[in-house]
């Protein structure tokens, strides 16, 4: 038969967008109304008293901002030495840089490994570069699109916080490059002269390849023999994949609910894969967490508005799953089903109602997807569980607060699409220091039963959670959008819920990242091309930029990290404060470069986020709008705390405050990717001399085999050449190069 590429969106090209509510119109014009008067009066010289009120700092004094929450047998804090913060960054700045080559920091070593078609067992060839390997060697290979990971002490055959000589690095894959991935072409065309008919249908093959390199890798390291960064152990028995062909549990309030039978399982308990895995989480206890972010894009719906009841239809719209959606051109569920090697196989992916009940068709396998897995690495036969406590969106990564004896455990969470929210879950359980190491067991004691919460940010600098919990907030059967008649419910359309809970929409929260010295959170809001356009996402305290920028349209194209401290120091409060501590643009974009950043540490779209156990916080890029200038990028920073800035006002003409200026003492950039690549997922070993980060769908032939031009997602392992710490010079107190 003729084979045909055709040209399609690439899934990391698309965001999606679905929320139709005006919550930030309306929140925004009653604040305003109400604040914004008495904040313009006080000018920008308004103190950060008045505006916050003063907020007592989590382990740590106002004058010791070195000291670390958590303790020696704190799971929070897995790294061992006794390094504080360093107080400036020493390292020269990496600069800007659009080769297809990587650059790091000079004194640092950066070298790819494990990248997309390793074997991860012997019998297994290797990659080559006509990507003819079978589709089921994949099940055994290091997936696409490598993301969020984890680096897993490992002592023995049990977890170590600790442990730097051997590990378990677990990370994700979160989607595939069809076009570089699959050889045999887009469509199946007509075998003939003649001129090719479009059949809209895929080869099973590829399909299957795809399906298996969607997931989660897990991969024993071992320290080099010369003490300089890890190497693979082959056919370690930890050596895994989790693909989107993997059975796994639906736990907590939302198994065995209607809304999640299929034909599959009827009973509701169980579904078939993991998939677009993006960033990731350790939790507490030592198992790894793992998000579903664009789910939507796999799926299918053909017409069937008609075999469902009006509260379906919206709630699959507020997921962006509109009738007719193709599923951003995968087509997984178009090979033909006399190809299937399981059943269902393939058919599996199109959620369109064609059966006389859900236990006959797949119109809630859709459901299925979108939640917070937890896995065990130590555990190569446990079954991954979806934790549906903690809610179903596009969840971008899952970050814990540092965890205090007899105290709930709480999880903080962004939803990644334009005008999304962002959530946190407390635990009903309190911590316990001997659940470390308790494996799958404690995640059920944590995870499955506790309240979600959303934010509203206040346009004051006030914040409040309100709860996702079936009769409060709206959330019951009298709801006039979606009537909510039990918590599944609630979970399985919390965007729904948040909406009905009147929530902020804000622009796209991405990962989240809890600092271990003052307890904020800080979370990215990549950008919006929206804000401050549409009339539902208009400019607020917490999204202030709308701004032209380089000929393109009004938008916030650069992005900003917001952050907040829970009232008291309690992670489990229901009010905080909040601030935006930098604002990325080109240094040149003088009217937007809010934060004064300078060529050594400009940024535009932050998306991975990551705080090492010393309090660095580490930043990475995932950007379209400064890549004529920059490839994408990792900063280290040294943030302050929340109120540590002044007032400004936006080009927008709106206020909001800002956190202190960026200075070449406290951020810089550290490394600088290939030409079209994303740098995304950040880990660090406990003994802080290697550093791992992710390239994701890299430009030329980055990856490639020798010789070979096919690009490869890879992870990137950093030393440094004399094998100190990574930092090391930061904490030298002799003068160095700034």
């Amino acid at each position: 038969m003729t084979l045909l590429n055709n040209e399609r969106t690439l899934a990391h090209e698309v965001v999606e967008d679905s929320n139709p509510t005006n919550n930030t119109d309306f929140q925004t014009i009653i604040n305003r109304r109400l604040n914004r008067r008495s904040i313009l009066k006080g000018g920008t010289g308004l103190t950060a008293a008045a505006f916050f009120g003063a907020l007592p700092l989590v382990g740590c004094s106002e004058d010791d901002d070195s000291s670390i929450v958590g303790n020696d047998d704190n799971a929070a804090i897995p790294a061992q030495g006794d390094l504080k913060r360093p107080d400036t960054l020493k390292f020269e700045a990496v600069a800007h840089s659009t080769a297809d080559t990587m650059t790091v920091a000079a004194g640092y070593k950066a070298e790819m490994i494990l990248p997309l078609g390793t074997p991860l067992n012997s019998g297994i060839e290797d990659w080559k570069d006509n990507r003819e390997q079978s589709a089921e060697s994949f099940e055994w290979r290091m997936g696409d699109n490598h993301d969020g990971m984890w680096f897993f002490g490992k002592n023995g055959n049990a977890y170590d916080a600790k442990a730097s000589e051997n590990s378990l690095l677990v990370m994700n894959h979160e989607y595939v490059n069809s076009s570089e991935l699959s050889p045999f072409g887009y469509y199946v065309t007509q075998d003939n002269d003649a001129a090719p008919i479009f059949q809209n249908r895929r080869l099973a093959s590829d399909v299957r390849r795809e399906v298996n390199c969607h997931g989660v890798s897990v991969v024993e390291l071992t320290r080099r023999a010369d003490d300089m960064g890890y190497e693979m152990v082959p056919d370690s028995k930890y050596n895994r994949r989790i693909t989107s062909s993997t059975t796994a549990q639906l736990a907590g309030p939302v198994a065995g609910s209607a809304l999640v039978k299929t034909k599959f399982d009827p009973t509701g308990y169980q579904t078939r894969g993991i998939n677009n895995n993006c960033g990731a989480g350790l939790s507490p206890w030592g198992t790894y967490l793992t998000t579903e972010e664009n789910f939507l894009g796999v799926f299918a719906r053909g017409q069937d508005a008609s075999q469902l009841s009006a509260g379906d239809n919206y709630a699959r719209e507020r997921y962006g799953a509109v009738e007719d959606f193709p599923g951003w051109e995968y087509l997984w569920h178009t090979p033909e089903a006399k190809d299937a090697k399981i059943a269902d196989e393939f058919s599996r992916w199109d959620m369109t109602a064609v059966g006389a009940s859900a236990a006959e068709d797949y119109r809630y396998g859709f459901n299925t997807f979108g939640y917070i897995t937890e896995i065990d690495p130590f555990d190569q036969n446990s079954i991954p569980q979806k934790r549906t406590a903690l809610g179903r969106f596009a969840h971008e990564n899952c970050a814990y607060a540092p965890v205090e004896q007899g105290k709930p455990v709480v999880f903080y969470m962004g939803d990644d699409a334009r005008g999304e929210y962002i959530y946190k879950f407390v635990s009903k359980a309190m911590w316990s220091n001997s659940d470390i190491g308790g494996g799958l067991k404690a995640g059920d004691k944590y995870l499955n039963d506790g309240t979600l919460y959303v934010a509203v940010f206040n346009e004051d600098g006030s914040g409040e959670w309100k709860a996702l919990v079936h009769g409060q907030n709206g959330l019951d059967a009298f709801n006039s959008v979606l009537p909510f008649n039990g918590q599944d419910e609630v979970l399985v359309f919390a965007r729904a819920a948040a909406d009905a809970a009147g929530a902020t929409k804000m622009d796209r929260p991405e990962w989240v990242s809890v600092s271990p010295m003052t307890g904020d959170v800080y979370v990215t809001l990549t950008n919006n091309k929206y804000r401050g356009v549409r009339d539902d996402q208009p400019v607020s305290a917490s999204n202030p930029r709308s701004y032209q920028s380089s000929g393109k349209a009004l938008g916030n194209d650069n992005g900003h990290i917001i952050r907040w401290a829970e009232a008291g120091g309690d992670h489990a409060a229901t009010s905080f404060e909040w601030d935006i501590y930098l604002f990325g643009a080109p240094s040149d974009l003088s009217a937007e470069n809010l934060s004064q950043l300078n060529d050594n540490n400009d940024f535009s779209s932050p998306d991975g986020l990551y705080f090492d156990p010393r309090g660095v916080l580490w930043i990475q890029t995932d950007d379209g709008a400064y890549t004529d200038t920059s490839s994408c990028m990792l900063l280290a920073a040294l943030p302050g705390k929340v109120s540590d800035g002044s007032m400004t006002t936006t080009s927008a003409g709106q206020s909001t405050r800002v956190g202190t200026s960026a200075s070449n003492d406290n951020i810089k950039r550290f490394f600088v990717g290939p030409e079209g690549c994303e740098v995304t997922g950040i880990t660090m070993a406990p003994d802080f001399k290697t550093l791992f980060i992710n390239i994701q769908h890299p430009g030329n032939t980055w990856g490639a085999v020798a010789g070979g031009s096919i690009p490869r997602s890879a992870t990137v392992m950093i030393t440094r050449e004399d094998g100190d710490v990574i930092l090391a010079e930061s904490f030298d107190t002799a003068d160095s190069t700034t």
